[in-house]
């Protein structure tokens, strides 16, 4: 939903500010800084800021509420937030607090400040616990700073230091860094704070969503079936509350298909968004599936010339130089500036379900060595998905002022899917559509029968993009491309 970033050193107005510009696409509708007590609201391009030596600064993309600009101020205390807090209407029941907003991100602050009773640390814990969404935050009570990530990463936050400048700086995107000559940037993971220029580990809270669960023993395939499909249900309703339309990043396959038709059930304006070369297997299927779901579908048929005029921008998103992204996040970034181009703010897609049911080949294998034991190298890939796959997708839809939500994986979801057995996902050494129990979820939800029995194609490769990209790249003129990044 925005983007954020905070610094600690000396003289930091300029600074702040360029860290700022450097990720305008990621907020368009606002802006503020909070340094040393002074707090600006108003437009990037005429903000004027004051110096300083701790300031905090924030880019609005306005979806949730009537939100005003942040950083948000409760007494003591200033919050800076790029997420959504999906729980925010129940918390703000619960806890009957004085708010000035129905913004979403208010109620992180009010909560910090229920909890302070002197250290900021203890108060954000305790918030933590609370909150069902993704995020990435900071807080300062005048005294203290903290910065969290959601449980599983999907909100990004970058941190680095320059010991030359005497600069501590922290941001949604690593160019906000490099801008102000921080080239040692490293992402701050799930399970860890950033507390006064510390590292912290503080939580474990996705291993223990991902571990097995007494609760679930017992349950028949029917019935984790029906959990499973309530989980998915209400994942969805909660990523389109309070939005009138929403685009699908559509592949036309089965966990990108399953979520469309969901939203669809639900009465929201769905419209599909599919790229791909023009004799590639997404279009194909996506325009099957759209036309039997009686969804609008936009597409963009790409070809080589397309791949070169789309090299740079993907590139730029993405923040390094890495084949398999650029190829993966292409589709992605030109799906995000069709949405874009429709006013639209929010996405969905359909990342995480591969991992969750076991969906690549390689599970296969796994599943033939191990047995059961294999759900053991889905949860290794479930943890570790911030790395590669949430980093790049909220890099190229953000790049285009588009948020992406994955239903997926919700922590229930998560924690149902783990709790799964691998047969109920995979049904032997030779099941080459794998993922059995989505796929029958997905039948009795009414997706189209030849996508329930639609194998698998990898992004890249369904899209048919990658293949161009490989030929692109030969060209001597992109020689220097993995050089222009070497900071990553």
């Amino acid at each position: 939903m925005c983007g954020i970033s905070g610094i600690i050193g000396n003289n930091i107005s300029e600074k702040l500010y360029n860290m700022l510009i450097s990720m305008k696409h990621r907020g368009p509708d606002g802006s503020g800084t909070f340094i040393d007590n002074k707090l600006v609201y108003g437009n990037l391009d005429t903000l004027k800021i004051h110096e300083g030596s701790f300031g905090l600064g924030h880019n609005l993309l306005s979806i949730v509420g009537c939100e005003g600009s942040q950083p948000l101020i409760n007494e003591n205390l200033v919050l800076v937030c790029n997420g959504e807090i999906y729980n925010y209407r129940e918390l703000k029941c619960q806890f009957k607090d004085d708010f000035k907003s129905d913004s979403d991100c208010e109620v992180i602050l009010s909560l910090i400040k229920r909890f302070y009773t002197g250290s900021l640390y203890d108060a954000v814990i305790k918030t933590i616990n609370y909150l069902d969404g993704d995020y990435a935050f900071a807080v300062s009570d005048g005294k203290n700073f903290a910065a969290v990530r959601d449980p599983l990463g999907v909100k990004p936050l970058y941190f680095g230091e320059d010991v030359i400048q005497n600069v501590f700086a922290f941001a949604s995107e690593r160019k906000a860094l490099w801008k102000i000559g921080i080239h040692n940037v490293q992402a701050l993971s799930p399970d860890s704070m950033i507390y006064n220029n510390k590292i912290l580990k503080f939580n474990d809270k996705i291993n223990k969503i991902t571990n097995l669960n007494a609760n679930y023993i017992n349950s028949t395939y029917t019935e984790l079936k029906n959990i499973l499909k309530q989980n998915l249900v209400e994942s969805v309703k909660k990523r389109i509350q309070g939005l009138s339309k929403v685009g699908i990043l559509f592949s036309g396959g089965i966990d990108s298909t399953i979520i469309a038709k969901i939203a669809a059930d639900f009465g929201i304006n769905v419209i599909l968004y599919s790229v791909g070369h023009e004799n590639s297997p997404d279009l194909k299927f996506a325009k099957k599936t759209a036309k039997a779901m009686n969804l609008p579908l936009k597409i963009k048929k790409v070809d080589i010339e397309d791949v070169h005029n789309y090299l740079m921008p993907v590139l730029n998103a993405i923040e390094e130089f890495n084949i398999m992204k650029i190829g993966v996040g292409m589709p992605g970034f030109i799906a995000a500036e069709m949405a874009h181009q429709d006013d639209l703010k929010v996405m969905l897609s359909g990342q995480g379900a591969d991992e969750l049911f076991g969906g690549y080949h390689r599970y296969l294998k796994f599943y033939e060595e191990k047995g059961e034991l294999a759900r053991e190298d889905l949860k290794e890939d479930i943890i570790n998905l911030y790395h590669v796959n949430l980093q790049r997708d909220d890099a190229v839809t953000m790049a285009n002022s588009i948020e992406l939500r994955v239903p997926y994986l919700d922590l229930d979801i998560i924690n149902t899917a783990m709790n799964i057995p691998m047969k109920y996902k995979i049904n032997g050494k030779d099941d080459n559509l794998r993922k059995c129990i989505l796929r029958e979820i997905g039948a009795e939800l009414g997706v189209p029968e030849e996508i329930v029995k639609r194998p698998k194609k990898a992004a890249q490769y369904g899209s048919g993009i990658h293949k161009m990209l490989k030929k692109v790249l030969k060209e001597e003129k992109y020689n220097d491309l993995p050089n222009m990044f070497k900071f990553t």
